[in-house]
């Protein structure tokens, strides 16, 4: 078999679809997470602390300044607003991935209680429990 046939077999593998699909649109929900921290979260949390902008945080270790040579040295900066905001993109991320694996967990067990009741044989009618009796019973005389 040779390498493209290979690579194809591969390629069209029901896993590595999926995969794909998962991984497009895994991207377009961590934009739509990264809007919705930047844009909708943030903002009205940085205006409850004091207007203050997270992703302006930081810690300036060194300031800019101009070198002997006139040219510029950039400031040394640990931007640890930024990093806040990804901590709670993640969160939210992981909340909503938890939420739907909680949910896909509810409708397989769900579904397996379904299933192991219908596999379960039906309870036995009255008539049929008491005839069990009276042939014990009859089973039980000596003869």
């Amino acid at each position: 078999m040779g390498m493209i046939s290979e690579f194809k077999e591969f390629a069209m593998r029901g896993n590595v679809i999926d995969l794909a699909v998962g991984v497009v649109i895994g991207g377009a929900f961590g934009k739509i997470v990264s809007a919705l921290v930047d844009k909708i979260i943030m903002p009205p949390l940085g205006w409850l602390i004091g207007n203050v902008d997270f992703s302006d945080l930081a810690w300036t270790l060194s300031p800019a300044r101009v070198a002997a040579d006139g040219s510029e040295i950039p400031a040394v900066v640990i931007g640890y607003g930024e990093f806040l905001n990804t901590v709670i993109q993640f969160l939210i991320v992981a909340f909503a991935i938890f939420m739907l694996v909680k949910g896909l967990n509810r409708l397989a067990r769900r579904r397996k209680q379904e299933e192991e009741a219908q596999a379960a044989p039906p309870e036995p009618s009255e008539e049929v429990l008491l005839l069990r009796q009276i042939r014990d019973s009859l089973q039980q005389q000596p003869r």
